[in-house]
């Protein structure tokens, strides 16, 4: 027992006292760039780059980035709905749920979260409460978006009629708060 911790506590002691050392600090800093190189100050936004890539069809990059946005902006809105949205993108319907809930909840009036909520429940068959939360999502944005009214339509026919499809493909849209939207593709 005595031989196991006595590594151990060599190895702790090290570190302790590399703790102290101001070289080491700030951990986030490197050495300077060396002479001619041009530095950037300001990094471009990770939800701008996120939704860029996202437009590009570049799901996974864009998950990173809004990784990158939530460590800088913390988890507010905007972001968990970028994350729920790029999952939603990679075919992980569950994890963009939670993104997507947690999301509406943090902003309640959010017409572009509660809309692509609605879009990972059709996915998931979950027509009643999609429709529901088209229907959020349509009031919240005064009928503004016609990707959304036309989500909340093919909810409400199919709610009716589950035998409904448009030509054996519904296409529901995502958005995002802004001018941006994109297509997501579902057959069923």
């Amino acid at each position: 027992m005595l031989r196991t911790a006595a590594p151990l506590l060599a190895l702790l002691l090290t570190l302790s006292a590399c703790g102290e050392d101001p070289r080491l600090e700030p951990l986030n800093e490197g050495p300077p760039a060396p002479p001619g190189v041009e530095t950037v100050d300001d990094a471009v936004d990770g939800l701008i780059v996120g939704h860029r890539l996202m437009a590009a069809g570049e799901y996974e990059l864009a998950l990173k980035e809004y990784l990158r946005a939530g460590a800088e902006h913390g988890l507010n809105a905007d972001v968990l709905s970028a994350l729920g949205s790029a999952n939603l993108k990679l075919g992980r319907l569950g994890q963009a749920e939670r993104l997507l809930r947690r999301a509406t909840e943090e902003d309640e009036d959010f017409a572009a979260a509660w809309n692509n909520l609605g879009v990972v429940l059709m996915e998931q068959g979950e027509v009643g409460e999609a429709a529901q939360v088209f229907r959020a999502a349509f009031a919240l944005d005064s009928g503004e978006s016609a990707e959304i009214r036309e989500n909340l339509t093919s909810a409400l026919a199919k709610l009716q009629n589950p035998a409904y499809t448009s030509e054996n493909t519904t296409n529901f849209e995502l958005v995002r708060r802004g001018s941006g939207k994109y297509r997501l593709l579902s057959t069923p």
